[in-house]
């Protein structure tokens, strides 16, 4: 399966099997090959795939390094990039080079901003291997860093020349980031595409048991949501601003967790926020918003969080990227299937929604 995204900056196909067999050919068929190529990883990943993708890579490229970072979230920083930069000139990488991302969110999120800044950018391919990153954050070009422990503070807009989604990889992916992977999937659902959603809550015991025709549906509907949104909005000036249903609330969870809980369980979280305002507003019914516990329940996601407080989630929130002018832009829905920016959120409203996710 295949489909393009399509830029005002840049043109690239996802590309989506069930395996890595044509990983090669992606590279040939972009004009990327005969060049130095670095394969960035992490801890958790490189020991099960860079072995076998270094491999297939030999023989097609000048040099293939790998530079492999601490699994997880606090990693996602400033001092990484610094590290890396070093990296890259002590192995002479230049502007023809190629960085893989292989690896999940914070993989490809560090390495396309690394990409967009070494020698003032550099060519990058997007390789993810968890269901969040492949549903939603190896596409569209947004990456960055945290920085003093706000979310994604430091970044830029920076197009991959392909992804390659292989979903067997999810095979060896942990309960828990199946499951936060699947909160983005959710989200596409109710922000875009009804029918996407009524697959998901269909099919929900193939994907769950992660049936590969199941899971490339899955991935291959996020993507073209996701794909829609970036060809009109790449920079996040109007209709882009939709795909942060969830996470203004659920930045600031994840924030205030300390990172304990993932970003997916704090999308799941903020969406049911989201929902509730949206309910509130009369835009869903009281079913709807209990369709959605249901269904991410299903999915063993959180739909509450504990032992926090709703000041200081409230306050936290205009630390997120999306505030303007010190007013907090919310995503909800006009209807499910249907999203919009609500720019005038009254502080009770914002709060209601709050004290519903909060145990």
């Amino acid at each position: 399966m295949e489909l393009k995204v399509t830029t005002k900056t840049n043109q690239y196909p996802i590309i989506i099997e069930n395996n890595f067999d044509g990983l090669l050919s992606a590279f040939e068929n972009t004009g990327l090959i005969g060049r130095k190529l670095c394969i960035v990883s992490d801890s958790n990943v490189a020991p099960l795939y860079l072995d076998k993708i270094t491999d297939m890579f030999k023989g097609s490229f000048i040099k293939v390094v790998n530079y492999i970072i601490p699994a997880g979230e606090t990693n996602k920083n400033l001092d990484t990039i610094r590290d890396m930069y070093g990296f890259f000139v002590q192995e002479q990488l230049d502007r023809r080079s190629v960085l893989v991302a292989l690896g999940g969110g914070v993989v490809g999120d560090i390495t396309g901003f690394a990409a967009a800044t070494y020698v003032r950018g550099i060519p990058f391919v997007q390789v993810p291997t968890t269901l969040l990153a492949q549903v939603d954050s190896s596409v569209g070009g947004k990456t960055g860093v945290d920085f003093n422990g706000h979310k994604n503070m430091v970044g830029a807009f920076y197009q991959p020349h392909f992804v390659y989604i292989n979903t067997s990889v999810l095979e060896t992916l942990p309960k828990r980031e199946f499951a936060a992977g699947m909160a983005e999937a959710v989200k596409y659902g109710y922000i875009i595409d009804k029918s996407y959603l009524k697959y998901i809550a269909d099919n929900s015991e193939a994907i769950k048991a992660l049936e590969h025709s199941a899971m490339a549906e899955v991935v291959y509907g996020s993507c073209k949501c996701k794909a829609f949104v970036v060809d009109r909005d790449e920079k996040e000036t109007g209709l882009r601003e939709i795909l942060n249903f969830g996470h203004t609330f659920g930045h600031a969870v994840e924030t205030l967790s300390g990172f304990k809980l993932i970003h997916g369980e704090c999308v799941a979280i903020g969406m049911m926020a989201g929902l509730y305002f949206s309910m509130k507003r009369g835009n869903i019914t009281a079913e709807e918003l209990a369709s959605a516990e249901e269904l991410l329940k299903y999915f063993d996601l959180p739909v509450r969080v504990e032992g926090l407080n709703v000041e200081d989630i409230f306050k936290q929130m205009f630390y997120d990227k999306k505030t303007k002018d010190g007013k907090l832009n919310i995503v909800i829905l006009n209807e499910v299937g249907n999203a919009y920016t609500e720019k005038n959120a009254s502080d009770d409203e914002v709060i209601a929604a709050i004290k519903y996710i909060v145990e």
